[in-house]
């Protein structure tokens, strides 16, 4: 019999609400997460005190264990004590950096992972990768998408509002990112995965034209679904591709030029603007850029404590970030005087 359509993967549980960490017990004694109860929780060292005691009642005896930082080491720590323990499942409760070496940790010890968020900061809660630190800068790993996610708004609200609004402009660059597929697809042959542009593009659409905020459960609730929609889509196409781009480039050479200026997310934003100011698309620039500013994110590169002229060197390595991926900078083969022209431009146009 021919198949008639393909499988999907996607969590077993999806959970966004206030006091959603309260289904975590229930969900560990699923017989599909873990058989003999050998559960292990890790947490990041910022809450690490407050969401121990939070989730106790819920955990029984799990073990719990601190994340120091969101660097392999870490992550390579972890998976060490996880295989050591022989634990069925480890739960990663905190935010970006915790969930993504948890994952990490997790893949090393060949168990699957519950990712709890206590921020919004980007879609690393549902992504097949893993962004950690190393000795050499910033990497993406590949990993198992977690097999239950967890979103408590009563977190989230307390999380600091710049991690929040972050994940806002992680969404956003979707659509930049999708568009750059589109375009290798159209000039290198490149295949293309309508259903993977299409969650992608869904989650950006679902928020970018909203007038709400953070300050709503429901605009958070949307950010969270977004969120990992997008990470959905990056498990469906195979690849980061629905939701990295030209954008993403830019921010991952700002990580190597200048490491420690942003974060992820507000990066992700500032790198989807100038894509669309590139691609001369001024009605999608100016909607991206309205978004951003509504939420008051960073929009030029002074707002991230770049000048015009670093930001010119970010935007020149940047297609050497993401060797044999296609998109609006490997399309335009800018020389450097060229950069510098586009960014000024940029700049009066859209600086403040």
């Amino acid at each position: 019999m021919p198949l008639l359509a393909r499988m999907l993967p996607a969590p077993l549980l999806m959970e966004v609400r206030r006091g959603a960490v309260a289904e975590l017990g229930a969900l560990l004694a699923d017989s599909r997460v873990a058989t003999s109860g050998r559960v292990a929780v890790a947490v990041g060292p910022g809450q690490g005190d407050h969401i121990e005691s939070l989730i106790a009642p819920t955990l029984g005896e799990a073990e719990v264990f601190r994340v120091a930082d969101g660097t392999v080491d870490a992550a390579v720590s972890l998976g060490a004590d996880l295989r050591k323990g022989a634990y069925e499942v480890v739960v990663g409760v905190g935010g970006g950096k915790t969930i993504d070496a948890t994952k990490y940790a997790a893949s090393l010890a060949g168990i699957p992972m519950v990712a709890v968020a206590t921020n919004l900061s980007h879609d690393g809660i549902c992504s097949p990768t893993a962004s950690l630190v190393y000795e050499g800068g910033k990497g993406s790993f590949g990993v198992p998408m977690p097999l239950a996610i967890l979103v408590d708004l009563d977190f989230v609200h307390n999380a600091p509002k710049t991690l929040v609004k972050a994940g806002i402009g992680d969404v956003v660059s979707n659509l930049s990112a999708i568009d750059d597929w589109q375009l290798g697809n159209i000039e290198r042959g490149e295949p293309i995965d309508g259903l993977a542009c299409s969650m992608a593009r869904t989650a950006a659409e679902a928020l970018i034209g909203r007038t709400d905020g953070i300050e709503s459960d429901a605009f958070l609730t949307v950010l969270a679904e977004s969120l990992i929609l997008s990470g959905m889509s990056m498990v469906i196409a195979g690849s980061s591709r629905p939701a990295s781009g030209g954008d993403h480039e830019i921010l991952h050479a700002v990580d190597q030029l200048f490491p420690g200026t942003s974060n992820h997310g507000e990066l992700a934003g500032i790198g989807a603007a100038f894509c669309y100011f590139l691609r001369d698309d001024t009605a999608r620039a100016d909607q991206v850029i309205d978004c951003l500013r509504r939420h008051e994110l960073p929009v030029v590169p002074a707002d991230i404590g770049l000048t015009s002229e670093q930001f010119a060197e970010v935007v020149a390595l940047a297609p050497s970030t993401r060797p044999g991926r296609y998109t609006i900078l490997e399309h335009l083969r800018m020389q450097d005087s060229e950069i510098h022209d586009r960014v000024g431009d940029y700049v009066r146009a859209y600086g403040r």
